[in-house]
């Protein structure tokens, strides 16, 4: 199995790019963030031609999240619920060939002193909880998106430069770590070493010079890490014309 998180930052604009990249990928599942695409939008007919079913999760101005899976979709979650999602539409969930598969799109955080900064901490404590409902212990588990959060000061060009700022603070780890300790296992870091960064902001030739940050994670249980057997960050899917900010992250896995 090939599992792959992409925040494409517009699906209306990256829509070609998107299905050539699955052409040349050829990902089982394929979880997207930031669609900002409604649900009446969204190219499920595109996809369909490729192979991949699709669920989408989204209001057609900001956020939106979806899956592709070629390996089965069913039991389809959207959302946490009318309360907790007031702050946009940003999970999508589906059984893909066994395993139970979350795509995220955490909330920024825009600034520490910023009431979206505490709805993101409540959001991700909101995930956990969710985590529990939706997957008794043992469950084959994979949550993949973009976490607006840097796990350690490896997944950043220069810790000096986020003194103080979102993404790094020890509040948002912890609330990372609590997601993780349902049972979930940062795969990618097994394969990669420390600085292979997943976005680059648009300004100051940023991707150019190698300032980025690891935020785009691929989580999973303990049966799909034992048969990981490699994880990439495509890092020529950031370049060329009209990129995403974001690069995608695969993940293969042995068949059981």
């Amino acid at each position: 199995m090939r599992l792959a998180t992409w925040n494409v930052n517009s699906l209306t604009a990256r829509l070609p790019r998107v299905t050539e990249w699955l052409d040349l990928q050829k990902p089982d599942v394929l979880c997207m963030q930031e669609t900002k695409q409604a649900d009446e939008k969204f190219p499920e007919k595109e996809f369909a031609e490729l192979g991949y079913e699709s669920a989408h999760f989204g209001d057609g101005r900001w956020n939106g999240v979806a899956l592709l899976s070629r390996i089965g979709l069913e039991d389809v979650i959207r959302g946490f619920g009318a309360e907790e999602d007031s702050h946009g539409k940003r999970l999508v969930s589906a059984v893909c060939g066994g395993t139970r598969v979350v795509s995220v799109y955490v909330p920024n955080g825009r600034a520490l002193d910023h009431e979206f900064y505490r709805f993101k901490l409540a959001w991700l404590a909101r995930l956990r909880k969710k985590l529990d409902e939706w997957c008794p212990p043992g469950s084959s588990l994979a949550v993949c998106g973009d976490f607006n959060v840097a796990p350690d000061d490896g997944d950043v060009w220069d810790p000096s430069a986020f003194v103080g700022a979102t993404h790094v603070s020890e509040p948002e780890r912890a609330a990372l770590r609590d997601v993780e300790a349902w049972g979930l296992e940062d795969v990618f870091r097994r394969f990669n070493d420390a600085g292979t960064f997943t976005w680059w902001d648009y300004r100051a030739g940023d991707f150019h010079q190698g300032r980025g940050l690891r935020i785009d994670l691929v989580l999973v249980s303990e049966d799909l890490a034992r048969r990981a057997t490699g994880a990439f960050r495509d890092r020529d899917a950031r370049k060329g014309k009209k990129p995403s900010d974001h690069a995608p992250v695969v993940v293969d896995f042995e068949n059981p």
